[in-house]
Formats: C-alpha cells, structure tokens, sequence
C-alpha cells in the first residue's frame, strides 16, 4: 500500500489516503516518485473546469525511480530515474501523422483506466492525467515515462513534465519569440515564472510580467522580468507606455481568463502575436470586433502543453539547465508533503507564490 491524495468527487476536498497498486503488467512501469508539482490543472480538474473520471489521484508532473516493469517494456530498468509524461503521443493519430504530438487524439485515453483500488473499500481509482503524480508510487504505460537527462537533479526534474515544457514552449515554439523581440508574460505562477526564463533564454529585449500580486515581483525579475506590472484595468495601457506607445511583439497568458486573455491581446503591437496557455472555464468568454481583428491585424493562437514534444525538448532544457540558463529552483516558492497539496491549491486560488512541489 501506498499513500496519496484521492480526489473522491468533482468539487471535493482532497483525500490522504492509503491505495493498493498492483503489479505492473505488460508494457507498464512502477514508479516511486521523488517530487510532483502542485499545478494549476490540477485544481482545475478538481473543480470541474477540465473533467476526469473520479474518483481520481490527481497529479501529472513529476519524476521518480522506476521501481519494477512489466512484460514487453524495453528501454527502461528498475533503478533508473524517470520524468513522467501526462500526454504520451500516440504515433497513429491525425495530429501524430503530422508531427503536432501535443494534440494526440488518444494522449489522455488512459485517464479513464482502474489503475488502483483504495485500501479501505476496495473501491476503483483512475490515474487523473495518466500518471496519478501524488501518489508516493504510481503505476503508468511505459510511454508515460522519459529518462532524466543527465545533470538534472531527480527531484527538480519532476518540473519539466509540466511546468517547464509548457513555459518553455508556449516562448520557443508557439509565439517563436526571436533575439531583440518584447515580450509581456501575464501571470507569474509556475508556468509564468519559466516563460519569463524562456523569453530571457530567447533573447528578448525586454520580458515585462504581469500578474494581480505585487509580492511576486522580486520571483519575477529573478526569472529574468525587466519590467512588472500589477494587474489592473490600465495593464495594457501601461505595457504600451513600457514599449513606445507600441505594445509588445509578443504577449504569453498564462491565467485562463477572459480580462487577461483580452489585456494580453490589447498589449500587443500591431502585427504581434498574443498565444493563450492558460486554461479558462467555458463561461469564460472572450470577444473581439470584426474591425480590430482587421486593424490590429494580430494573430492569436491556443498553446497545448508548450506544443511540445517531450522526448524532443527534454535534453533541450537539459542542456540550458547545465549551462545554468535555466534555473529549475527559483519556479519553487514551496516544498510539501502529501498533507500539503490542500494548502497548495488554496494558494493557487489566492494567486500566492510560484509553484509547490511535493517531495517524497
């Protein structure tokens, strides 16, 4: 039996509770986690905004020791350290034939997998995103897991399952920010906190941070912010101000709200590109007019998980951590345990801190 923390219904408190995991079986890996991520889907999951089966043990970054395989699993041993991978691709699918493995059709079909039982009833349990990170073990497909890069420590490696892979893209891949460009990175939670490194990492003239905190502007400007800006109904009239009169090259929003995905898009240059990582409920709604889509003639683009390929981009943000260009400690402001992750999503809710890590 392990310990971990049940989600037994949509809008219900986290659980710690005891749960019994089997074996693995053909092409699944058993993992004794080192550290998982307390991560904003995580509390929309838990309040109905994204839906999962329940009950559930929620949790989908992190990283551990492979504990034991299953039969047919190659490539991957008892003992080795692992980043586990919330949306394995498929390889098959439409988004997969066409290199965008961030939209696998199929990515999230083992979320509505029996993948343990609770000790005290017996009753079924489902793996939230596929990997049931808040677990002190967790049983997932051999495809949910990715070897540490070498040079990353085991515990803040369970960053780059989420965090960091989303950051890190939505900058690189989604918005391709270039050498020279502005860039306005709104909310600076754990997602924020590496799209401001990865602006900096990019060579961005100048990374203005926005969120509704004023305490977070000493975590900002350490993930390399030149500029911050408490969140109002002027923010981007102010960003403006920052940038000429101009509005910058590129807005990344982090939030998941409709004001802030609309201040993102007012912030941005004529001709920019604002890209929306967040993830709104559907009451969010934002609208535009016909005539400024035209004037501003701006694009404005969704960001699934970074579009990120994880097993293209992990030794890729390796190689940024060892040069000492990416800092995996400062997107910490807490580490926890267990008993801590209620704490952590009331946090998230009062917009408090970076990210907190639970570490095992």
């Amino acid at each position: 039996m392990v310990r971990a923390a049940v989600l037994p219904a949509v809008g219900a408190p986290l659980e710690i509770a005891e749960i019994d995991l089997p074996a693995p079986g053909p092409g699944q890996v058993r993992v004794r986690l080192a550290a998982a991520g307390v991560c904003h889907s995580d509390l929309s999951l838990s309040d109905g905004t994204m839906r999962v089966p329940v009950p559930a043990v929620l949790g989908h970054e992190g990283a551990g020791t492979v504990v034991s395989v299953g039969e047919g699993v190659t490539g991957i041993a008892p003992g080795d350290g692992v980043v586990l991978n919330w949306a394995p691709s498929c390889g098959s699918c439409h988004a997969c034939l066409l290199g965008e493995v961030w939209l696998c059709a199929n990515a999230l079909t083992g979320a509505g997998d029996v993948y343990a039982r609770r000790a005290s009833d017996g009753s079924d349990l489902h793996p939230g995103l596929n990997v049931a990170a808040f677990a002190e073990e967790t049983v997932v497909a051999a495809g949910c897991v990715l070897p540490v890069p070498d040079g990353v420590p085991l515990t803040d490696a369970a960053l780059l399952g989420c965090a960091v892979l989303t950051g890190y893209g939505a900058v690189h891949h989604s918005a391709r920010v270039h050498a020279g460009e502005t860039v306005a990175v709104f909310g600076a939670g754990g997602v924020g906190l590496a799209a401001l490194q990865a602006a900096r990492i990019a060579g961005a003239s100048q990374v203005i941070a926005v969120d509704v905190s004023p305490e977070k502007e000493s975590l900002a400007r350490e993930a390399g912010a030149t500029d911050y800006v408490v969140a109002s109904d002027t923010t981007a009239r102010e960003i403006r101000s920052l940038t000429g009169k101009q509005g910058v090259d590129v807005a990344v929003e982090c939030v998941g709200r409709a004001v802030t995905i609309r201040a993102a898009w007012d912030s941005t240059r004529r001709g920019g590109r604002t890209t929306v990582v967040g993830i709104g409920g559907k009451d969010q709604q934002v609208t535009f007019n016909a005539l400024e889509i035209f004037h501003w003639g701006r694009t404005l683009s969704g960001c699934v998980y970074g579009n990120s390929d994880p097993a293209r981009d992990l030794p890729v943000l390796a190689e940024h951590v060892r040069a000492g260009r990416l800092d995996l400690g400062t997107l910490v402001t807490e580490r926890i345990g267990l008993d801590g992750i209620a704490g952590a999503f009331e946090n998230m809710v009062a917009g408090k801190g970076g990210r907190a890590l639970v570490v095992f």
